[in-house]
């Protein structure tokens, strides 16, 4: 099904937009957004290990970006406009009571880096017997931009996660482990919503200015301005970085804010509120990356 582009943007995207002057391009991308699972989007979940979960935590409202994993299959289409998924966050997860809220706003992306595609669905999420399941209100794919290309993955199944560090600023290591990365996700809300992006970019394209905050570059994308959209309707975010070969997460929370540059360069400054480290987290190690052709340069 496709939507009318008028339905799909709330305001935060529509200022963006018109800000960038980017209305028309996203109205036409806009229509290419519904509801419904297509067979092809039915088989790519069903082939991915990892999937990331996006939404604010009911108790604290701070937003986090989570990683769940499973042997494929355990994400998978239960319906034309629902997405099931065997298991959830593990219980020291910031989103763990989350999954066991009715009603909760979700943002979820799958992204395989073997092919380089991946597919965002976001709606309402509903606790099940085996785990939890996703009503959708917006499924939609995004173009290959940025995704690093790791050809394979071993599935590590004696790998023991570490106990969980928090803190409220990055440590050294964390910090180079931020300005090492080729990727992240980020979670951001909406008054009507959540939603889980990905970025990527060459190693360095994360910046940290301090223990509290760091910035990175918006690279131009599909110009829907969901993320920044979001951003400038309600500035809290989650980020989630991961050590695609140890398993290790960091993931933080905290409020982000974009700025505009006359030259049409986009900024996002990120300040860290709380800060979660996991050492091997997920069971999965991934081949080396192949970075993609669209990176820019990191700036100096």
């Amino acid at each position: 099904m496709n939507v009318d582009a008028r339905g799909v943007y709330h305001a935060g995207s529509r200022a963006v937009q018109d800000l960038v002057g980017a209305r028309d391009r996203a109205d036409h991308v806009g229509r290419s957004l519904g509801q419904d699972i297509k067979p092809v989007a039915a088989a790519f979940l069903e082939l991915q290990p990892l999937l990331v979960l996006g939404a604010a935590d009911p108790g604290t409202g701070r937003v986090w970006a989570s990683p769940l994993t499973g042997t494929p299959g355990f994400v998978r289409a239960t319906g034309p406009r629902q997405l099931s998924v065997a298991g959830g966050p593990s219980p020291a997860d910031p989103l763990a009571t989350a999954v066991t809220a009715p009603d909760t706003s979700v943002g979820t992306i799958a992204l395989d880096p073997r092919t380089r595609r991946r597919m965002r669905l976001n709606g309402r999420l509903r606790p099940t017997a085996r785990g939890f399941a996703v009503e959708a209100d917006q499924v939609f794919s995004n173009c290959p931009k940025y995704i690093q290309r790791r050809e394979s993955y071993a599935w590590v199944p004696d790998r023991v996660p570490g106990a969980p560090r928090r803190g409220d600023r990055l440590t050294p290591e964390q910090t180079a482990f931020i300005e090492s990365a080729d990727t992240f996700f980020l979670a951001t809300v909406h008054p009507g919503g959540a939603d889980a992006s990905h970025r990527g970019g060459n190693p360095g394209f994360v910046q940290v200015a301090s223990p509290r905050h760091l910035t990175w570059r918006d690279y131009p994308g599909n110009a829907m301005f969901l993320t920044l959209g979001n951003l400038r309707a309600d500035p809290r975010a989650g980020l989630l970085f991961l050590d695609w070969t140890s398993g290790t997460t960091l993931q933080l929370t905290g409020e982000a804010h974009t700025e505009f540059g006359a030259d049409g360069e986009r900024t996002v400054r990120f300040t860290v509120t709380e800060a979660v480290a996991t050492p091997a987290a997920l069971p999965l190690r991934w081949s080396a990356p192949e970075y993609s052709p669209a990176n820019p340069e990191p700036a100096r």
